[in-house]
């Protein structure tokens, strides 16, 4: 059975695209695996899946793999590659769109030369909403002391992007050991769903340098909802403007959120190739 598909990437965060409005396929844990693998398969950070909506007044259905298999509720760089991919695919002709996804209805804005404007929704702080195990004595509008390993602690604070996010403040992204600390946060048993891992460099009130060490997926070129989360986390503690550019490794995204209404997100999509494979290869 053959399967088309369509690479695309976000700032480097890398996606392999299938329309299920218009061929059919079943993608299990272990199929998406061998899709995500990047010696023997496309290699992907995550799959993003286009099925039609379950929901009244919404155009599409979007669900989010990661390269474990595991599926997620959101994916900001991805929900811009998604406007891109439906329009191009011819799927609707309009510019504006509602999306539904695990974690609610997000409505993407295609512009000019690939950029997309997204409304992400309103953030979440409450650790139940995370979900975050607080302790008791711990401050829900404060910072959280995170224990690691070898007797060492980051502050953090928690915000749900429609997935979970620990940000915590470092002097200089470059030398933070993401590699060392990601997986520990991203792992700790205070995130019982796991957690998106954000490094944030403040280099003045409108510019922010961000690295995001991603659940299920390790470290990424660029995280779409990380860059939201990392921004309003800046934003709701006095330290950053209510418009914020984020610096990622592959590129910068435009952050925008005041107290109380949604985030905007603007960024750049790149449609890298199309093309098609025997799905028969990839099955177990």
């Amino acid at each position: 059975m053959y399967l088309e598909f369509t690479k695309m990437h976000g700032l480097g965060n890398d996606f392999m695209v299938v329309d299920l409005v218009t061929q059919r396929a079943y993608l299990d844990t272990v199929t998406i695996q061998r899709l995500a693998d990047r010696h023997f398969g496309v290699g992907f950070d995550q799959l993003l899946i286009v099925e039609p909506p379950d929901l009244p007044d919404v155009d599409f259905k979007y669900r989010i793999f990661n390269a474990d298999g595991s599926e997620v509720e959101q994916c900001g760089n991805g929900v811009r590659c998604f406007a891109r991919f439906v329009h191009e695919r011819q799927l609707t002709t309009k510019t504006k769109i509602r999306v539904q996804t695990k974690a609610g209805i997000v409505e993407p804005e295609l512009g000019a030369n690939g950029w997309v404007r997204v409304n992400m929704g309103y953030p979440k702080f409450l650790p139940q909403e995370i979900p975050f195990v607080a302790e008791e004595n711990e401050d829900a509008e404060g910072l959280y002391s995170l224990a690691l390993a070898e007797e060492r602690s980051i502050n953090i604070d928690v915000v749900n992007m429609g997935n979970p996010h620990a940000v915590t403040i470092v002097s200089d992204v470059l030398t933070a050991d993401v590699a060392k600390i990601g997986p520990q946060v991203e792992s700790h048993v205070r995130f019982p769903e796991r957690v998106n891992a954000g490094f944030m460099q403040i280099l003045n009130e409108k510019q922010v340098r961000l690295r995001v060490f991603e659940r299920g997926v390790g470290e990424t070129l660029a995280c779409g909802t990380g860059a939201c989360a990392a921004a309003v986390s800046g934003m709701r503690r006095g330290l950053l403007a209510n418009e914020v550019e984020v610096q990622l490794a592959g590129g910068k995204l435009h952050i925008a959120w005041r107290e109380g209404d949604v985030v905007w997100m603007t960024g750049p999509t790149t449609h890298v190739y199309d093309a098609r494979l025997d799905l028969r290869y990839f099955q177990g």
